[in-house]
């Protein structure tokens, strides 16, 4: 099926709702997330999209969550992205569970990471993180609390890598408070020449 007949598709099924486009030789559809469950279905069964690859979200800050799914035919041999994009202050959506199961495990993950919830699904609880840890670290706003705890590796400052000049100031990683978490001790100063003679001559 070429770009022509996937356009055609789309439109004389959701019409205006579906945004079609390019991304590097594959089709890439947008629709809304009330027709999220019933863009998959199309794509299964119309398209032919029968095998499910995977499922995850992209923070878009301020815009919202834009949930990816990646779907393809094993008999027609081509690919399907579809996405959607759910608010930020409620980032709901509808499970893909009843069109492709394998949805599930990817649902899950994308609840974790992302703090997006899949309504319906048969068993949204943590997969990857301890029970103990709070928050949805793939989110932009999380604080990376390993890059304020312990050096990064890699220098990013003079002086970082262990040779030439010493930085200034220790730079916090992009995304990080300047007043969050421990603060760094600072090395003691060296005496002055004028201070080291004047205890030698005592």
């Amino acid at each position: 099926m070429n770009a022509e007949e996937f356009a055609a598709a789309w439109a004389g099924r959701f019409g205006e709702d579906a945004v079609l486009t390019d991304s590097f030789g594959e089709s890439v559809v947008d629709v809304p997330a009330a027709s999220w469950v019933a863009a998959l279905d199309f794509a299964r069964t119309e398209l032919g999209c029968d095998y499910f690859d995977w499922l995850t979200a992209v923070d878009e800050l301020d815009e919202g969550f834009r949930v990816v799914a990646h779907v393809y035919s094993l008999e027609r041999r081509h690919h399907q992205l579809v996405r959607t994009l759910v608010p930020k202050d409620a980032p709901v959506l509808a499970t893909a569970t009843g069109v492709y199961r394998g949805a599930s495990w990817h649902e899950r993950e994308t609840f974790e990471m992302f703090g997006v919830a899949f309504e319906g699904h048969p068993g949204l609880k943590p997969l990857l993180l301890p029970d103990e840890f709070v928050g949805n670290p793939l989110r932009k706003d999380f604080v990376l609390a390993s890059r304020v705890a312990k050096p990064w590796p890699g220098a990013k400052e003079p002086g970082e890598s262990g040779g030439g000049a010493p930085s200034r100031r220790r730079v916090r990683p992009p995304g990080v408070p300047d007043d969050w978490g421990p603060r760094p001790e600072r090395p003691a100063r060296p005496r002055g020449a004028d201070e080291a003679k004047g205890s030698a001559d005592a």
